[in-house]
């Protein structure tokens, strides 16, 4: 049994066992408290589920495609109980081998049902249980956000969450939102065979992202049937003989969108509301998120922070190297541990896939950095002709002077693979040059990152597929 130090953790999901689990390694003795479900979001009712309906979805779409090759009838409309049913295996087996199990195999993990408030700078309730100490990590995640739009209170609506957990399709669906979720989610009832409106605020879809694999991204969605509508204010909503009915401004002109149901995807809220954080001397930051520094720590003596709690980038293994860098300073002073962001991908798994890792241009422009960038078209990767996915761009930002890679961005078929090695090329400090110089498998979809790298200096045009 451990008799190290007690780290108190306020949450189960993916950052709160991370930290728990590294806790225990380093001879601390963790505590863990969750009011939920046993690993968080992620593994309940986000990553987890969304990805397996997603890849189901997909079969669907394949099936189709195959028909127009001469490989047989199309899907037809799909049994969802089956799917459905499907998920919840998945999602079981996930949250019994790696929570669960891990829960009762690993000595010294403890587990704490009840919701967990701060009283005090060092001293929190878990149901009828009190808890003092000095180590405290905050890490219970958030929840989707639900924007003050007039008549939302008396219409029935969806969220990220509830959305994945419907029992049957809905024949029709509004998205508000055009980031990551709306993206995902409306893809996937897309090829299920609903209808899907998305109707983002700004000018383009991921506004965040860089723009040629965002628009990339946009003409793939609007090719496959999804109507996706720009620079969109929600006036109110309201139900309607129909389902619901959102009542918009476009352009300076009053329009009408109506559908069975409604997804709001605005976002993520942190849960951070009623646990105490003002006894605990913990400051919020406008939206509620929990502000820390380099090291995950609060703004109170002894609290730290890690995870979508502190509304940084709200990926599931970044919440639980956050959660291991927390506990490694707990315990170690002198640690000083940070993370490198620019050096950890992402993806949205849309079809074509959105990966990207590093500084966008004008990120890295604003930092001082002098810049130069090359964009290619899905097009002239030889793979994508073999798969028929041409749509998509591969993006790569460097530094003007000496060519090293400060971002890549891509939209591409299996793009999420691809952006693995992205990482890695920015994370060693390869250059252009030598990413150029790196001979790829012929064909896949990663050579695409070989021949954007050759892009800066040579004309792909007059290149034969595996020359030099």
């Amino acid at each position: 049994m451990n008799d190290g130090p007690e780290i108190i953790i306020l949450g189960s999901g993916s950052t709160a066992f991370a930290a728990a689990l590294r806790a225990q390694e380093k001879g601390a003795r963790p505590v863990m408290i969750e009011r939920s479900s046993l690993g968080g979001t992620c593994i309940n009712w986000g990553c987890v589920p969304s990805k397996t309906l997603i890849h189901g979805a997909l079969f669907r779409r394949q099936a189709e495609l195959g028909e127009r090759l001469g490989l047989g009838t199309c899907a037809g409309y799909p049994d969802f109980g089956v799917l459905d049913a499907h998920k919840y295996r998945v999602v079981g087996e996930l949250r019994r081998t790696k929570y669960l199990d891990v829960l009762r195999k690993v000595p010294g993990l403890r587990l704490i049902k009840g919701n967990a408030v701060f009283t005090g700078p060092n001293t929190l309730e878990a149901g009828d249980t009190l808890l003092t100490g000095d180590r405290f990590l905050i890490a219970t995640g958030g929840s989707p956000r639900v924007p003050a739009i007039p008549g939302l209170d008396r219409i029935p609506f969806l969220t990220s969450k509830s959305a994945l957990l419907l029992k049957e399709l809905p024949t029709s669906l509004t998205i508000i939102g055009g980031g990551v979720i709306a993206l995902e989610l409306g893809q996937m009832f897309l090829r299920l065979g609903v209808p899907v409106t998305v109707l983002e605020h700004g000018a383009t879809l991921l506004a965040n992202m860089e723009p040629e694999p965002a628009r990339a991204l946009h003409e793939a969605l609007a090719e496959e049937g999804m109507r996706i509508v720009l620079g969109v204010n929600v006036c109110s909503v309201a139900r309607h003989p129909g389902g619901i009915r959102v009542e918009t401004e476009v352009g300076g002109e009053i329009r009408y969108f109506v559908a069975s149901q409604l997804l709001l995807a605005v976002g993520t809220a942190p849960a951070t509301s009623g646990i105490g954080l003002e006894r605990a001397g913990v400051e919020v930051d406008g939206r509620g998120f929990v502000k820390v520094d380099k090291e995950m720590r609060t703004s109170a003596p002894g609290i730290w922070a890690a995870g979508d709690v502190t509304g940084g980038m709200q990926i599931a293994t970044v919440g639980a190297r956050e959660g291991i860098t927390a506990v490694d300073n707990m315990l170690d002073a002198g640690c000083r541990c940070a993370i490198d962001y620019r050096s950890i991908p992402m993806a949205i798994f849309t079809d074509p896939e959105f990966g990207t890792v590093g500084y966008t241009e004008q990120e890295a422009q604003r930092e001082g950095f002098e810049t130069v960038s090359h964009t290619i078209p899905a097009s002239a990767i030889p793979k994508s002709h073999v798969t028929g996915s041409l749509k998509g761009a591969v993006k790569i930002v460097a530094e003007r002077d000496n060519g090293r890679i400060l971002g890549i961005h891509i939209c591409l078929h299996r793009g999420a693979d691809v952006a693995n090695e992205a990482a890695l090329a920015i994370k060693y400090g390869m250059t252009v040059a030598q990413l150029a110089d790196t001979l790829h498998v012929y064909p896949s979809m990663g050579e695409g990152l070989r021949l954007c790298a050759q892009a800066f200096r040579r004309d792909l045009d007059r290149l034969s597929c595996c020359a030099e």
